[in-house]
């Protein structure tokens, strides 16, 4: 059985910074790309980062472009997220695409992790 699991999630002061993991069971991690999302109450998910299986295409959204670095090694996709704000407060996924999928649209996602809650206080 495929899981994804994120973990790192918690309560952090405006300014901040938070380091996500996103770890899986059931399938070769490595060979898999992955993003990671957000949903804050209300609204729909965004898309935040995402990481080719073998770390050479990186993309961002454009909330988490200069504050936020994705990586990834053979077991485990990371999300740096720096100076934080009250606005990045959400539920934190990651999920996991085959490979061939370099510009994943959200149905191009096979496998999703339960998300992690982040919040932000000011």
């Amino acid at each position: 059985q495929v899981r994804l699991a994120e973990s790192g999630g918690g309560l952090v002061q405006a300014g901040g910074s938070l380091r996500l993991s996103c770890a899986a069971s059931g399938l070769s991690f490595s060979t898999y790309n992955v993003g990671w999302f957000r949903q804050a109450p209300g609204k729909a998910r965004e898309f935040v980062a995402f990481v080719c299986w073998s770390g050479t295409i990186i993309r961002y959204g454009d909330s988490a472009k200069g504050r936020f670095t994705i990586s990834r090694d053979k077991n485990a996709v990371y999300l740096e997220m720096n100076s934080m704000k009250d606005e990045d407060t959400a539920v934190y996924s990651c999920a996991a695409s085959f490979r061939l999928y370099t510009n994943p649209g959200l149905d191009d996602y096979r496998y999703w992790g339960q998300g992690t809650q982040v919040t932000v206080s000011s």
